[in-house]
């Protein structure tokens, strides 16, 4: 049972290249429309495919969702171009919404889907629907190159008395917390660059975060190597952290439709680590075929 999993929205870095590209456009086309300013369920799926584009809102964080050079990219947006294209809705046309935004301007109807790798939360499912889940978000330590303290997770932190560097306000501090790690040897940083240049210089041994973000901040660092990644263990629960593509309250059949692709795609390891890998994701991203949105909206 994973009753009380800990599921909290991470702020990720970088730019990517390649991966399924999404280009920009503009126009719409008469629908039939909801209260909330969207298609009714019952002809949604039709509509998009005879205007042959689905509208899809993303935030503009790398990797999950970002614009670079008037093209859509990230996690979110290749994965939905694929399921959508097997939907028969060939092109993805984004719009730009500040985090906050993302699900109001969804449900008064700006667009189809949320394509920002959103976080599966209880209170989120009370406003909208969210598909099953698209990746986990497994945590990971960055250090030295050579791992000179043999670090595998916290638990071998603490084994090793060793200091570590978390975000401020994320949940690393917690988990950090709760596999025994004394307050004095967790230290608090700003950015995810603070933690690459504080496990450079030696202020903190160990830098943990999502092994997503780490293994783009180590793009850039020359020097540090990632861990590999493991689930933290709260109060004796998983630490998944799982992600998903978002729709309107009324849109169940296209959101049902949507899983039926997403889950040939999150139950083929080859085709995810293909299509994702260009972002970090890696088969330890891929989601438990147990781990349902039901559960995780009802934890």
């Amino acid at each position: 049972m994973h009753r009380h999993i800990a599921l909290t929205r991470r702020h990720l870095l970088g730019v990517a290249s390649a991966g399924a590209f999404v280009t920009i456009a503009g126009g719409t086309t008469g629908c039939s429309k909801t209260e909330g300013g969207g298609e009714s369920d019952a002809d949604l799926l039709a509509q998009l495919k005879k205007r042959g584009y689905a509208k899809v809102a993303y935030a503009n964080e790398a990797p999950y969702g970002f614009k670079e050079g008037g093209t859509l990219k990230g996690e979110a947006p290749t994965l939905h171009a694929e399921v959508f294209k097997a939907l028969g809705v060939p092109e993805l046309r984004p719009v730009f919404s500040e985090w906050d935004g993302l699900i109001p301007g969804l449900l008064a109807g700006k667009y189809d889907v949320i394509s920002a790798g959103m976080a599966i939360l209880p209170e989120r499912c009370e406003k909208a629907l969210f598909s099953e889940p698209e990746f986990i978000s497994p945590t990971a330590m960055m250090v030295p190159a050579g791992n000179p303290k043999k670090l595998g997770d916290l638990s071998s932190a603490k084994q090793a008395g060793v200091t570590l560097g978390v975000m401020s306000g994320a949940a690393e501090k917690g988990y950090a917390e709760g596999a025994g790690v004394p307050a004095d040897r967790i230290r608090t940083l700003t950015k995810p660059q603070d933690g690459a240049d504080a496990v450079r210089s030696g202020r903190i041994d160990a830098f943990v975060l999502t092994g997503i973000s780490l293994r783009w901040l180590a793009r850039t660092n020359k020097g540090l190597e990632v861990t590999e990644p493991f689930l933290p263990v709260v109060d004796g629960v998983k630490q998944y952290s799982p992600g998903g593509a978002v729709f309107r309250k009324g849109a169940t059949s296209l959101r049902d439709a949507f899983n039926v692709e997403l889950r040939k795609i999150t139950s083929d390891r080859e085709r995810y680590v293909s299509l994702l890998g260009t972002y970090g994701f890696t088969a330890a991203e891929m989601p438990p075929a147990d781990l349902t949105t039901a559960r995780l909206c009802s934890a």
